[in-house]
């Protein structure tokens, strides 16, 4: 009996140390658009970027970016800007203009084939003052709202950043703020006075909300490993004219910006 339960004992440490290969579906490479075109006012930068990669097999650790594409961005007036690529997928464009109730058409031809989409310029209001406290489970938590005033004449919505050692975004919507002075609210419960923070608000329009909220819904701890349950695709404002099956990932749009610099009290 002694022999047997030793045997088992054995076969157990050896199964626990045995390597699994895990063999994942993989698909081709399908193009992906970060074409986000930011204007602040309180700035004299004009230079506008657009990145442009390739999904990759979930294990591969680099991002494949894509080289030789053409990308241009133009209006139904006749503008049109022609985006320079400088390297690592980047796509730079120093002279477009942001103008409300214009229609920007983004294009991009890559491998032989024209991808586009078609967004407005949205506008923003600016950040007025940060109320901060302290508050959270163990009441040392930095605690940060962030006021502006809505504008009534609009449905208007928000994506909020908030920036110190890392990055932490917000979305918004003035459904039942609007007209009013509101804010966003951020906790930082490793923020110390002193800290340089900086908040940012971008309008942006219904359909980029709508994008986020549901990129937002599914990126909680339960999502992206190999053995859970994969989200669905989340697509974009893209489209493939010439393969729509081949359809991109990313989102192009024109945003207008405004930044708030604070010191951690």
């Amino acid at each position: 009996m002694r022999k047997i339960l030793y045997a088992l004992v054995i076969l157990t440490l050896f199964s626990c140390e045995e390597v699994v290969d895990v063999e994942l579906e993989t698909s081709a490479p399908r193009l992906v658009v970060e074409a986000s075109l930011l204007f602040n006012a309180d700035t004299e930068s004009d230079l506008q970027i657009i990145k442009l990669s390739t999904t990759a097999p979930y294990f591969e650790e680099e991002i494949p970016a894509v080289s030789g594409a053409m990308v241009k961005v133009t209006t139904g007036s006749g503008e049109e800007y022609i985006f320079k690529e400088t390297g690592g997928g980047i796509y730079e464009n120093s002279e477009i203009v942001a103008k409300p109730d214009v229609n920007y058409q983004l294009e991009i031809v890559y491998e032989n084939e024209l991808y586009t989409a078609t967004a407005q310029f949205t506008s923003t209001p600016k950040l007025q003052f940060v109320e901060q406290d302290l508050g959270g489970f163990s009441g040392d938590e930095y605690e940060f709202k962030i006021f502006y005033e809505d504008p009534e004449e609009t449905e208007n919505f928000y994506l909020f950043r908030y920036l110190n050692d890392q990055v932490y975004l917000q979305i918004y919507t003035d459904e039942f703020t609007n007209g009013n002075q509101t804010f966003a609210f951020f906790n930082d419960e490793d923020a110390s006075p002193g800290d340089l923070v900086q908040f940012e608000i971008q309008g942006i329009s219904e359909g980029f909300y709508e994008y986020l909220f549901i990129l937002r819904s599914q990126s909680g701890d339960n999502n992206g490993g190999p053995f859970q349950t994969q989200p669905s695709i989340v697509r974009g404002n893209i489209v493939n004219q010439t393969n729509p099956d081949n359809f991109p990932f990313g989102y192009f749009r024109l945003s207008e910006v405004n930044i708030l610099n604070y010191e951690v009290e």
